[in-house]
């Protein structure tokens, strides 16, 4: 197989540079600056055990691209831009092309769905970091993450179970489940903390708002009558597999989250984190106030270019 990775920034290019290493073949698709230094200088992977420069061909646009017959799309992009990513894949390539959401969030799959017939979902778990072009960090060792996979919206076959294969031979805990969706809904939970992250900074096991925006999902979950894996199975399945530790005597800033607002890029994916949950709420006549307030204030940061942990979390609570 013929891996794409479309959007490799911290957890794309983490994933496209390690299959690389495990002698699979990769291609990136980016653009502007990160597209840039890539191609000028390789891709830089940074790891508390190393600093690799990977040289791996890269395009600005799937129209660049021929699609063979093996082809692999890892959707890493983030929730906000996969319509836009998916419509543009959609015009290059065929119909039949798998395609595997490697992304936080649940509404990515059933966008690629409408494009293509092969759709794969993973629950992200991988700590990683790309705060400059051209660099990704993956801040786990040796075990680097840990993606299960299953066709969307259930279900396993034969090249899921490869997929899986290749990358736990890449320095990723993998499985094939077929109710791989459990997983996704008990990952976006957890990603509900995002918000929280970015708004006030690095939040501990103290802090107010978690319990309350996990409360508020998991009751519009139970409302719309979504099965999701239990905190006790998710706690059972990362186990200690992950060992987070610093890289170049740097700790990892924040989440995916946190790192958009440090870049300033001027979008989030708040809309698919606490925003989905703000959705199942409104349509099943749940009230889920916190994770609406960290929608919008997420937002509104966002776009007005506001750096990461600028209000407390009594800020926050006032605006409830």
């Amino acid at each position: 197989m013929r891996y794409i990775i479309y959007g490799p920034g911290g957890i794309g290019g983490v994933v496209g540079g390690r299959l690389s290493q495990a002698g699979r073949d990769v291609v990136l698709i980016a653009r502007g600056a990160h597209a840039a230094a890539i191609r000028d200088a390789g891709l830089r992977v940074e790891s508390p055990d190393a600093s690799d420069v990977l040289d791996l061909p890269i395009v600005e646009h799937p129209r660049e691209l021929t699609f063979e017959a093996g082809d692999v799309v890892l959707i890493a992009v983030k929730g906000q831009d996969s319509a836009g990513a998916l419509a543009a894949l959609a015009l290059a390539a065929p119909v039949d092309l798998p395609v595997v959401c490697l992304q936080n969030g649940v509404a990515n799959e059933e966008v690629a769905l409408r494009h293509f017939r092969n759709v794969y979902a993973v629950p992200v778990l991988c700590p990683t970091g790309h705060m400059e072009p051209g660099t990704v960090v993956a801040y786990s060792s040796p075990i680097t993450g840990i993606f299960d996979i299953g066709r969307y919206p259930s279900g396993i076959d034969d090249r899921a179970s490869a997929i899986s294969a290749d990358l736990a031979g890449a320095t990723f805990s993998s499985v094939a489940r077929p109710d791989v969706m459990r997983w996704k809904w008990a990952k976006l939970l957890a990603n509900l903390a995002n918000s929280i992250e970015a708004i006030c900074g690095p939040i501990g096991a103290e802090s107010r708002l978690v319990p309350m925006v996990r409360a508020e999902g998991e009751a519009a979950l139970r409302a719309a009558g979504i099965d999701f894996a239990s905190a006790d199975e998710d706690r059972e399945r990362r186990g200690d597999l992950l060992s987070i530790r610093p890289v170049e005597g740097q700790r990892r800033g924040g989440g995916s989250s946190w790192q958009s607002l440090a870049r300033g890029v001027g979008s989030i994916e708040s809309d698919y984190l606490n925003g989905e949950i703000v959705l199942l709420g409104r349509v099943h006549g749940v009230p889920t106030p916190v994770n609406e307030i960290l929608q919008r204030t997420a937002n509104r940061l966002a776009a007005e270019r506001t750096p990461p942990g600028t209000m407390t979390e009594d800020d926050v609570l006032a605006l409830v």
